[in-house]
């Protein structure tokens, strides 16, 4: 049987917990949705958030609570979810593509910074969306800094930490295992900053394919309570548009679930690491990152650092193949493990971005191929995958 290069990390407490919504008498948006937001809250400590039933509908109304004027352009990274383009197209407004570092797949404030010189007059630009690639943590801080608002994308960087002591997540996760982390004081301060808090709004996906999954939906949230409050505008909505509790259901069960998930997934990473070291294909690399400014009312255990180290999730394990995409997937076929390429499913990775404006990302839409790393993977199966890896053409 071939190892596939996902498979969403559904058990039994998740299934119970579907089952349970489903008899009851309602089963669209409804109390699971709030347990969820409390849930999250605790998690992530927000100030409000909206319960989505897609990535998409969150970002439809991230632009529109920020106001922005018609024709105004947005920019985003190249490697970017395809339906970011349609959304913001459809919103009125101007996708403007952002080249990424090669090192790291995200964009970063001096690819920003570059796009910015290069536009010509025109309406101006409303606002930056940082999609945090494969789990990777651009420096959204940094980019913050230029001006414009920040709607980050954290759909895979769930569980990605801004460290503020010696690493770690938050002490209501560890509390929740029943452990005494380290770097928590006995009011459980939290000791890392978790993806997500250098922008105006934030968007967790719950696809099936992002960190945590809810078969579908998204939170849309804002750790400032200023910013918030244009989310609040936006919290009458139609039913329609709310995140069904048959998946908020499963979805808590999934962030209950995540530390664990997390650490068997750093354990698959560093047997795929010891392997790819000794071949000649390269790694991304997560680059320190500012501290968030809107922290100052939040309790973290390092204060003002210029940067700090951030604790990987390893949400994917991909490479940067110096070989030839088409050789390698033929060779994992063979060994009965699938392998695909990491940015298929993108704007650059579908053509729709020129290779004169984002070289680098079209560069690594040609060569970053992804391989199994999942919880339920077992390390029999992360073995065979390490030893592939190993012997790569």
């Amino acid at each position: 049987m071939q190892i596939e290069v996902y498979s969403p990390t559904i058990r039994r407490k998740e299934m119970d917990a579907v089952l349970t919504a489903m008899v009851e008498d309602k089963i669209g948006p409804g109390d699971q949705a709030k347990f969820l937001i409390q849930t999250a809250k605790e998690k992530i400590g927000f100030d409000f958030c909206l319960a989505l039933r897609s990535p998409a509908i969150a970002l439809s109304l991230a632009l529109k609570a920020l106001n922005l004027k018609q024709g105004q352009g947005v920019i985003i990274s190249a490697l970017s979810p395809l339906y970011y383009r349609r959304v913001i197209e459809d919103s009125g407004l101007i996708a403007l593509y952002c080249d990424v570092l090669p090192s790291t797949c995200c964009m970063a404030r001096e690819t920003v910074e570059k796009l910015i010189s290069s536009i010509a007059e025109g309406p101006g630009i409303g606002c930056i969306v940082i999609h945090h690639t494969l789990g990777f943590l651009g420096d959204g801080a940094a980019i913050a800094e230029l001006g414009f608002p920040v709607i980050e994308d954290c759909s895979q960087s769930y569980g990605s930490m801004i460290l503020a002591g010696s690493g770690g997540f938050s002490a209501v996760e560890s509390k929740d295992r029943g452990e005494e982390p380290s770097g928590i004081d006995v009011e459980g301060a939290v000791k890392g900053i978790p993806s997500g808090n250098a922008g105006v709004f934030t968007i967790l996906g719950l696809e099936e394919r992002d960190m945590l999954t809810s078969g579908g939906g998204a939170l849309l949230y804002s750790v400032s309570r200023r910013d918030a409050a244009a989310l609040r505008e936006l919290g009458d909505l139609p039913p329609e548009y709310g995140l069904p509790d048959m998946n908020a259901a499963l979805a808590v069960v999934q962030f209950r679930e995540a530390l664990r998930n997390i650490q068997k997934r750093g354990e698959i990473a560093r047997l795929y690491t010891q392997s790819s070291l000794r071949t000649r294909h390269k790694r991304f690399v997560q680059h320190d990152v500012g501290h968030p400014k809107n922290q100052a009312d939040r309790s973290v255990a390092a204060e003002g650092s210029a940067k700090l180290p951030v604790e990987y999730n390893n949400y994917a394990f991909p490479l940067i193949l110096e070989t030839g995409m088409k050789d390698v997937r033929a060779y994992a076929r063979r060994k009965d493990i699938a392998v695909e390429s990491a940015f298929e499913n993108t704007l650059a990775g579908k053509g729709l971005v020129l290779h004169e404006q984002c070289p680098e990302s079209y560069s690594l839409s040609l060569r970053t191929v992804l391989f199994p790393l999942y919880p339920r993977l077992g390390m029999t199966n992360a073995e065979k995958v390490a030893k592939l890896i190993l012997t790569l053409p």
